[in-house]
């Protein structure tokens, strides 16, 4: 099928709310994508994050199959040995004082759940988030999304009060984190703000004023969680432990997911009824949570993230990039020029890559699985487009 073909098909029976890339993916194998005319395209984009192992990994096909010959679905009203495993997995990974999981679909219902306990467990009515962060499109999360309310939030009114901290200004959080705060809400990495990794300083200040207010401090680690930090949350590069954390995108490697993971404090408070998700840990999504944890370590991709981050730092500053920001395979290459011009340039030379909110930020969110070869080619397309003279 031709890209104008399937324009035009969606375009007849969906809502026209995306901007389309230039070409329809026919199929997909490890980091390249294979296009409806013949196209390999090596991408390091990944889905937003979410093609955490690569395309059609086979320990995680192998458990879907696995999965789907047993059955495909059954309800939280049922305990399941698959649910119980990726709940285990996930708290075998997770900041030492995390211990407690309730599966969702996404990581904005994830972040809509963290927003939830924190309020009902405190009783404040207060959320204080950051600058250029974003945390979802639903009512709560969109509430703590910066810039939300003056272009796409679309509620009438927020659910709480909220306020923005900006980022990494440490007397700006002292100030605003007092006991009216139900909670803080962070990306250690902001994702869509183009890879921005905020400073430990400051981290580490949300981590004392909070405790120090009785706040909760919440890590939205929904992109930069899952091992795409080169830790498998990047709270641990903190050296911090958040009260509350969601993950989604990763999680399942291309299957719908989220989790909201919190300590048996916040645990203690919630009971039957407070929470609630038909499709959340579905047996399919467990399955891949499963798989997915499993393929990190066994094929030692924590590691491969690292070495491909030093990689990108050391050759891909050429061309029209200035620097590199970010962690792990969550990086920002800081351009001298619109990063779309930048994207489309290396698109025509079949390298996907991604823009962000900083209009001068190219994006780069590749499997986790990436290899040496991978980061060379973008190196050398990169050095090829030159740089403003």
């Amino acid at each position: 099928m031709s890209r104008t073909d399937a324009l035009a098909r969606e375009a007849a029976v969906m809502l026209q709310v995306y901007g389309q890339l230039p070409f329809v993916p026919t199929g997909a194998d490890g980091c390249y994508l294979v296009t409806s005319d013949g196209k390999r395209i090596l991408d390091f984009w990944g889905g937003h994050a979410v093609v955490a192992l690569g395309h059609g990994h086979p320990r995680l096909i192998q458990a879907i199959r696995e999965q789907s010959d047993r059955f495909v679905f059954q309800s939280n009203a049922v305990a399941l040995d698959v649910r119980a495993a990726a709940a285990e997995g996930l708290v075998s990974i997770a900041p030492q004082s995390i211990n407690k999981v309730f599966f969702v679909n996404s990581g904005a219902e994830a972040n809509e759940n963290a927003l939830k306990v924190a309020l009902t467990s405190t009783g404040r009515k207060k959320v204080l988030a950051l600058t250029e962060g974003f945390h979802g499109r639903t009512a709560a999360a969109g509430a703590v999304s910066w810039n939300a309310a003056k272009s796409w939030y679309g509620f009438p009114a927020m659910p709480f009060d909220v306020d923005f901290i900006a980022r990494n200004d440490i007397a700006a959080a002292k100030a605003m984190i007092d006991d009216t705060v139900a909670a803080v809400i962070f990306e250690p990495v902001q994702g869509v703000a183009g890879a921005f990794d905020l400073s430990p300083e400051f981290v580490t200040a949300l981590r004392d004023y909070t405790s120090n207010a009785g706040a909760l401090l919440i890590a939205d680690e929904v992109q930069c969680g899952m091992g795409r930090s080169g830790h498998y949350f990047a709270s641990e590069a903190y050296h911090i432990e958040p009260d509350l954390l969601t993950a989604a995108k990763g999680l399942g490697g291309g299957i719908p997911c989220g989790a909201l993971l919190c300590n048996d404090s916040l645990a203690d408070g919630i009971g039957p009824g407070s929470l609630g998700s038909t499709f959340g840990g579905g047996p399919i999504a467990a399955a891949a949570i499963v798989a997915v944890i499993e393929t990190i370590r066994k094929e030692k991709l924590l590691e491969n993230v690292r070495q491909r981050e030093a990689e990108f730092r050391e050759r891909c500053v050429t061309g029209p990039v200035l620097s590199v920001q970010g962690m792990g395979l969550l990086l920002g290459l800081v351009c001298d020029r619109p990063a779309n011009e930048v994207r489309s340039a290396l698109l025509e030379q079949d390298i996907l890559t991604g823009t962000s909110g900083d209009p001068n930020v190219l994006r780069l969110l590749p499997p986790l699985t990436l290899a040496s070869e991978h980061v060379e080619q973008l190196a050398v397309k990169l050095s090829g487009i030159g740089a403003i003279t």
